[in-house]
């Protein structure tokens, strides 16, 4: 069915526009029934349905979304056989009958109250998306350090949905709750952007001529990576896929980009430039090298060692033991996948999801 044959269902007798929440679903064993219950659980008073696309898991995912299914007639799902999110994202939404579509994740749980405001927000702001903060909260040390450089200005850069900001205008937005007939009309997720394809989305809704929105009044918690090896892994691939959507669009895309790639060429540049100085030919010009090679990796260690102590001050000696640790990855893997698919040299980009 195309999305020019499905028609969304009006609003509710009361006024109130009924909602379908969409989330693509891929190996979720452990965070699948806090999400969907997050969602049931809701206060908001108009209709909704709860669509999960599920992908080919094999962690027994499936086999949950079947019970819950079976004991709550507004939870239904569909096969999703890509297994990518936006490909999810698009079954789903195709799939929908309310107008409006609240996108949400695995890994998040939505506050009660979260709904109600951002629809309000919605018809307030006469937005086309909606989104607010991603909360990060972490249960072991290592979440826990993970989670505090997700909230942290040296971590993720800053951004409104990571630290907050004042309510407005935005260039892209955690999760989103849109107008469902806009995400039709700009021809919803694009499914060769694996990663970053809700910024490219909120781009387009914005090329013609739509407003995305943030509100620090939306907050969603959202749970981290539980492994070094899957955080790795994720931020590698986000990298990866931000360096090939500044090829892609180069001048729609901040600055702040660019900060992760530079600092990783900067140290590896600095570590090999002072590596060459130790044994270069002339004693004194080897050490000079030396010195001011190695002077932008003391940088960068220095900068680590503060961030801890600012950032993760608060939290007890295992979690800033892992702060110390989680940062440079998330820079490094950050930084060394933007420069790969900036430069293509990645051989299938396709295949870098994240999960």
């Amino acid at each position: 069915m195309s999305a020019e044959d499905r028609r969304p269902e009006a609003d509710s007798p009361s006024g109130v526009s009924g909602v379908s929440y969409v989330m693509p679903v891929l190996n979720e064993v452990a965070e699948i029934r806090a999400a969907v219950e997050s969602l049931v659980a809701q206060d908001y008073e108009g209709p909704f349905e709860v669509i999960l696309a599920l992908g080919p898991s094999v962690d027994g995912t499936n086999e949950v979304v079947a019970q819950m299914a079976a004991d709550d007639a507004r939870i239904r799902s569909i096969p999703n056989p890509e297994g990518s999110t936006p490909a999810g994202l698009n079954v789903a939404i195709l799939a929908s009958r309310y107008p409006v579509t609240v996108r949400v994740d695995a890994h998040s749980i939505l506050p009660p109250e979260y709904t109600r405001i951002a629809v309000a927000t919605l018809e307030r702001s006469g937005a086309d998306n909606v989104g607010g903060i991603m909360h990060a909260e972490g249960r072991s040390p290592f979440e826990k350090a993970v989670a505090r450089a997700y909230g942290s200005r040296v971590g993720l850069g800053g951004t409104p949905h990571h630290v907050g900001g004042k309510e407005g205008p935005a260039e892209t937005a955690y999760l989103g709750v849109f107008l469902r007939h806009r995400l039709v009309e700009v021809g919803l997720f694009d499914e060769n952007i694996k990663r970053g394809q809700d910024w490219e989305l909120n781009r387009r809704l914005r090329a013609t001529g739509g407003v995305v929105w943030f509100t620090p009044a939306l907050t969603v918690t959202y749970r981290p990576r539980p492994s070094l090896r899957t955080l790795v892994r994720q931020f590698v691939a986000t990298g990866i896929w931000r360096g090939e959507l500044v090829r892609r669009f180069a001048f729609a895309n901040s600055l702040r980009y660019l900060v992760p790639p530079v600092m990783v060429l900067g140290v590896l540049l600095g570590f090999v430039a002072g590596i060459l100085g130790l044994i270069g030919l002339g004693v004194g010009t080897g050490l000079a090298w030396a010195t001011l090679g190695f002077i932008v990796p003391a940088i960068y260690v220095v900068f680590v060692v503060v961030a801890t102590l600012a950032s993760a001050r608060a939290e007890d000696g295992k979690t800033r033991a892992w702060f110390l640790v989680v940062l440079p990855c998330i820079h490094f893997g950050w930084g060394i996948g933007f420069v790969a698919g900036f430069l293509t040299l990645t051989k299938n980009i396709t295949a870098h999801v994240g999960r």
